[in-house]
């Protein structure tokens, strides 16, 4: 399903079809072993479902580049055993399907520079590609140029009702981030300032376990969304991506 022009939307991934860039967000590899040491114990299996994921994107679409927007791996201080087999798994089979794989560093990602050193890979604040900016979104941009922005980090989620039963299912919003613009004025001490509308796309977690914010109901994480009532919500079902109209209109 197209999001916007020139950009769709492929399971949990983007794909911008004239750049050949395939966009994935919040791997958040080694969950798993972090909820274990936390006495949480899981059946493992998130990197298969992963590697499957991905492998059904790569039959579709053939990338020349793939962007890894923020927090590959789910520990902030280590590199845990698990973790370091698990990215390292998927890092070898996007290597093998694409020309150049860009990590875009995330809020996790603070200890990721051994393994992108061992794979050649080049790590990146963020990575623009024409008008966009594709950034982890943690953290505001002071300014850009870019016409669009595409930001992870959220993991935005639905909780949709069908009688008594209640399921959260991951999906994109879509809609405008205002950034003020300083404007110079004649005096030192006047300030003021123009608003300037970028097309903001949010991205989900492509982890398995990670079902994310639920947008209606939970506090929102990111920065750049202080008032999504007018974004547009495209929820991905197990074969499907289906739009719900806007976050205002959510029962």
């Amino acid at each position: 399903m197209q999001i916007f022009p020139n950009i769709k939307i492929i399971n949990l991934a983007l794909w911008l079809k004239k750049e050949r860039v395939l966009l994935i967000s919040d791997l958040h590899l080694g969950y798993e072993e972090y909820l274990q040491q936390k006495g949480v114990f899981l059946p493992k299996f998130q990197i298969k479902t992963v590697i499957e994921s991905l492998k059904k994107i790569l039959a579709k679409v053939k990338p020349k580049t793939i962007v890894i927007n923020g927090d590959l791996k789910h520990d902030f201080g280590r590199i845990l055993k698990q973790e370091w087999k698990d990215v390292l798994k998927i890092i070898d089979l996007m290597l093998e399907n694409c020309e150049e794989l860009i990590l875009v560093r995330g809020n996790h990602d603070t200890i990721l520079g051994p393994i992108a050193e061992k794979r050649k890979i080049k790590i990146v604040k963020d990575y623009q590609i024409k008008n966009i900016l594709i950034i982890h979104g943690d953290k505001l941009i002071e300014k850009t140029k870019a016409k669009t922005i595409i930001i992870g980090h959220e993991h935005p989620a639905v909780t949709i009702r069908d009688g008594s039963k209640f399921e959260k299912y991951k999906c994109f919003l879509k809609g405008k981030w205002c950034q003020k613009a300083k404007l110079s004025g004649t005096s030192r001490n006047m300030k003021s300032f123009q608003k300037k509308n970028k097309t903001l796309i949010v991205m989900p977690s492509f982890n398995p376990l990670i079902e994310g914010t639920d947008i209606i109901k939970e506090q929102l994480l990111s920065p750049f969304l202080t008032n999504i009532s007018n974004f547009e919500v495209f929820i991905v079902g197990k074969e499907e991506v289906f739009p719900f109209g806007k976050v205002k209109s959510l029962p």
